[in-house]
């Protein structure tokens, strides 16, 4: 199914929530081994905890590769179980190149057989850094999420540089609106191309959803990072639909304790019925 169509889907089953994956080894609770064995534990007691509420999850792919190759393995191992219990699972990977580098990196987490369904990159390369990850999610039904007002506070040093009568970030929408409408889902009319816009700039955000209205929204920065539901309100459709948000240290630290899981369960059914 095509990637905007397949998440829709899952988000009117479920809600708008996307669980961010970022196991830190000293923020893990009692009892969780402080290595690459405990994060997938870790993991997937997580997913059980919050796969009946949250549509998506983002394994962010540094708390991964700091841990070598045992974590790269823990990362496809978690990626795989949460597609199992129907989970969408984005991959927070921002990566970006040109030429076979690029291409190798579109075939790495693209590729058909991957449970990876969709990967973050950035576009500060052009358009070539972009269209071979775009050619692999028409190709295998999958998406991409590309960086366009980020929720740090410093990313207006460069993404809101004056451009003319525009600044960065608004020029990157309009290029990112020219290639999602390529590739449109049958059901939702909405594309396999997203953006990552924080809920850290509500103004920005409003503004961003009419210069693409086929792109559906990653909005990080909700929770600890400060963003609240009326922040987040104008990345939204009209029906509820085209976006999703992300709570990361909210939810999968809501707890240290032995309740940990018990703790992100509750906290994602609130952050739920908040959005809603």
């Amino acid at each position: 199914m095509h990637f905007a169509d397949a998440l829709t889907e899952r988000i009117k089953a479920t809600s708008p929530v996307c669980v961010g994956l970022d196991p830190e080894l000293r923020k893990l609770p009692e009892g969780i081994p402080k290595d690459a064995k405990g994060v997938l534990q870790f993991n997937t007691g997580i997913i059980d905890a919050v796969k009946g509420i949250a549509s998506c999850v983002k394994p962010q792919l540094a708390f991964y590769e700091v841990l070598g190759w045992e974590g790269m393995k823990t990362f496809w191992e978690t990626c795989a179980y949460a597609k199992e219990q129907g989970l969408i699972v984005i991959a927070d990977g921002k990566r970006n190149d040109i030429g076979s580098t690029c291409e190798a990196y579109a075939d790495a987490y693209l590729n058909a057989d991957s449970p990876i369904d969709a990967l973050t990159i950035t576009p500060y390369l052009g358009s070539d850094g972009i269209l071979p990850f775009v050619e692999r999610c028409k190709k295998n039904e999958k998406g991409i999420y590309i960086l366009v007002k980020t929720s740090n506070e410093s990313s207006g040093e460069v993404q809101d540089l004056p451009t003319g009568d525009e600044v960065v970030h608004e020029h990157i929408a309009q290029l990112v609106e020219a290639i999602a409408v390529q590739d449109l889902g049958a059901k939702t009319k909405l594309s396999s191309i997203g953006a990552v816009v924080g809920a850290t700039y509500p103004e920005e955000m409003k503004y961003l959803r009419t210069l693409m209205p086929h792109v559906p929204f990653l909005i990080p920065g909700y929770g600890a990072q400060g963003g609240t539901a009326t922040d987040v309100k104008h990345g939204f459709l009209k029906d509820g639909t085209g976006a999703i948000v992300n709570s990361s240290r909210s939810i999968i630290f809501a707890s240290g304790g032995k309740d940990w899981q018990k703790a992100a369960e509750k906290a994602a059914e609130k952050m739920a019925k908040e959005l809603a």
